[in-house]
């Protein structure tokens, strides 16, 4: 038997336990979620998420779409197929690894879906307003979105000017940090508070970190004021988000 006795393994803070990243964002009338994790039916049980109205897709690795079959029960609480907004390279994998949701030939209890493809074209789902933005994990293409005041972005290890410039004047910033070591395809901690800082975001919160970072009281310690790091459950309110 083989056991971990990393610190983060072994916390008893509740906010070193985490499932893979995905956000859910709420207005008066929508509910989106972006990313599908291995963890997404655990996720919205969790989170009394009884109502859906669209996925949001960053990319197509596993820990971001794996878990996009158990959307079956908003297809039946909906009693309509889900929308799911993906470019083109998450599309073709969706297409893949979901090839019985798309085939001709359906059967009872298969997800509902139906693709909506995006660019880099501000969008609207339902009233919450949407601007992709184009980032980069290595040599992939990733979308994060600013949705209102808000941008989130996941595995991103470097912006382009042009898409910085999307991100400035939101009043949150949801930014990847993986570890303080450096990475192929992740921005460190340090590289993440560069570009939080010199973006000047009211307020920022890390996500997508791995154990490797530390615990959640000791990194929030060494933090500047106004910069956090994420927790599973955690809530923010943006009065015209």
């Amino acid at each position: 038997m083989i056991g971990c006795t990393c610190a983060v393994c072994l916390s008893t803070d509740p906010r070193d336990n985490r499932l893979r990243s995905s956000i859910r964002v709420s207005s008066p009338t929508t509910t989106l979620v972006i990313d599908t994790t291995p963890d997404f039916r655990y996720q919205m049980l969790r989170s009394r998420t009884l109502q859906l109205d669209a996925v949001l897709y960053t990319h197509p690795h596993k820990d971001h779409i794996a878990g996009l079959d158990d959307i079956r029960a908003y297809n039946f609480f909906n009693k309509k197929a889900m929308p799911l907004y993906a470019n083109s390279l998450t599309e073709e994998a969706l297409r893949r690894d979901y090839y019985y949701a798309f085939a001709d030939l359906t059967y009872p209890g298969i997800p509902e879906i139906r693709i909506e493809p995006i660019d880099n074209k501000p969008f609207l789902v339902g009233d919450i307003p949407i601007q992709p933005i184009e980032v980069w994990h290595h040599r992939m293409p990733v979308l994060g979105f600013r949705l209102g005041d808000i941008t989130y972005i996941t595995d991103a290890n470097r912006i382009e000017p042009e898409e910085m410039e999307k991100i400035r004047g939101s009043r949150i910033l949801i930014l990847n940090a993986l570890r303080r070591e450096k990475h192929l395809s992740h921005f460190t901690l340090a590289e993440a508070i560069q570009v939080a800082e010199s973006l000047q975001i009211p307020e920022v919160y890390f996500t997508h970190i791995s154990h490797q970072l530390g615990t959640h009281a000791t990194v929030s310690a060494e933090l500047p004021p106004t910069f956090h790091l994420g927790y599973d459950g955690l809530e923010l309110t943006l009065g015209n988000c």
